[in-house]
């Protein structure tokens, strides 16, 4: 499970009931609470009462882990240098975590001053900050770019929920490499990046990346792309991976038309799921029914960066 928002979680439930898990890889707010109590403003808590407190606000998670629990399924927490199979986790770390966990939505208020010092305040994330976000999404006007003039701007800001999302980095037979992003943002991004340079694990070479967050604008930015993509290719140029973003139907928000252009520039075969399942093909022969994905053009009209 990538993180904890609800919509990322509520799924697992069913599957949880209808399907045998050996193991479950899924970060748990409560049981994580401990390491950051410190990192809270009120100095009062106890460890069992942080505890009660954060996992009364989770509720989906809780019953994913009851489930879990009472199905025998092993449970682990995907930080950074766990291998899951063919993937290895390259964001966050424990100790990022630590210092985000204050600043989720649902969690006490956090000491931000201690925070701060460490370098590692973005925000407590509030449903006023969500309101005012909205409606400067849904006020936006619509500007031209042309190929050479990128209008997406570093800076973006998510959450710290978001910030915490399990980045994915997975190696497989043909020097096949896939990027797996979930909602995490700039941060998460480049704690990512320095990981896996860290490591050996080659960046700008991914046969499939998935566009964050349905396609924010916020949870990228052209240095962190071209980190991790490579440089902005002639116009003419053929495409070099497959990015994937998962966004609903008729949705004005998403995805980005200044994000989709950011990631073409680098060489990106851009696909859209919309509403309709798709299915990255890997080289197994095709199968009955399934047609070839449409690639979404370069737009010449894109959202003015707000």
């Amino acid at each position: 499970m990538t993180h904890s928002d609800a919509d990322h979680a509520s799924g697992l439930r069913t599957v949880l009931s209808e399907i045998p898990v050996r193991n479950l890889w899924m970060h748990i707010p409560w049981l994580l609470a401990e390491e950051s109590r410190h990192l809270f403003s009120d100095k009062r808590w106890t460890a069992e009462g942080l505890k009660s407190a954060v996992k009364a606000e989770y509720g989906t998670i809780s019953e994913i882990y009851d489930l879990a629990s009472e199905a025998g399924t092993n449970i682990f927490f995907p930080f950074q240098g766990t291998d899951i199979g063919p993937f290895r986790v390259c964001s966050p770390s424990r100790v990022s975590y630590s210092y985000l966990l204050p600043q989720f939505e649902k969690t006490p208020d956090p000491d931000q001053a201690a925070i701060e010092a460490a370098q590692m305040w973005l925000g407590k994330e509030s449903l006023a900050r969500k309101i005012l976000e909205a409606a400067k999404a849904a006020l936006h006007g619509w500007t031209t770019e042309s190929w050479e003039n990128e209008r997406l701007q570093d800076g973006g800001i998510t959450s710290a929920s978001n910030e915490t999302s399990v980045v994915l980095y997975g190696s497989f037979e043909n020097d096949a490499r896939v990027l797996l992003t979930g909602d995490t943002g700039v941060n998460g991004l480049r704690w990512a990046a320095i990981y896996a340079e860290s490591v050996g694990l080659p960046l700008q070479k991914f046969s499939f990346v998935q566009i964050p967050h349905h396609g924010s604008r916020r949870n990228v930015g052209p240095t962190i792309l071209t980190r991790l993509l490579g440089e902005i290719q002639a116009e003419v140029s053929a495409s070099r991976f497959s990015a994937f973003v998962s966004a609903p139907k008729d949705d004005e928000k998403h995805p980005r038309r200044i994000v989709l252009n950011a990631f073409k520039r680098r060489g990106g075969h851009i696909i859209a799921t919309q509403g309709i399942g798709k299915v990255h093909w890997g080289g197994f022969p095709a199968r009955a029914g399934y047609d070839v994905a449409e690639s979404l053009p370069f737009y010449t009209q894109v959202e003015e960066y707000t």
